[in-house]
């Protein structure tokens, strides 16, 4: 299974954020150098993990970014439902009955995919890692 830049970006963000400071603002720029990304590209990313409601910005001087939901719930599938999407990632698309058989293996497995993301949270990797502010 492959998921965009854009998913490994969000994931490894929202993983520094949960493990630094809850009430110090992180800008994008810092969040950018950490992963060598562009700050225009990550701004893009960010707009949508504030749109999904994981995070929120804080404007000003000292301003940027924090976690807007509990740490503790944030898992592995909101931060890629908030990139990806929610669509199905296997879609047969021969022309016959909905009863598929192919289709009904991979959507059993993406199912199972999918619980063990929603129960994989950010906070179980951010209390190893150390962050640097």
């Amino acid at each position: 299974m492959k998921y965009s830049k854009a998913t490994n970006y969000a994931l490894h963000t929202m993983l520094f954020l949960v493990a630094a400071s809850p009430d110090k603002p992180v800008g994008v720029q810092q969040l950018a150098e950490r992963q060598h990304v562009s700050p225009t590209y990550l701004s893009k990313i960010l707009t949508k993990l504030v749109k999904a409601g994981l995070i929120q910005s804080a404007s000003g001087a000292n301003g940027g970014y924090l976690l807007k939901q509990k740490k503790d719930d944030i898992s592995f599938l909101d931060v890629i439902h908030a990139i990806e999407g929610t669509a199905s990632l296997f879609d047969c698309t021969l022309n016959h009955s909905s009863e598929c058989l192919i289709q009904q293996v991979m959507v059993e497995a993406e199912n199972g995919m999918e619980d063990y993301l929603q129960n994989k949270k950010i906070s179980e990797l951010a209390a190893k890692v150390t962050v640097d502010l």
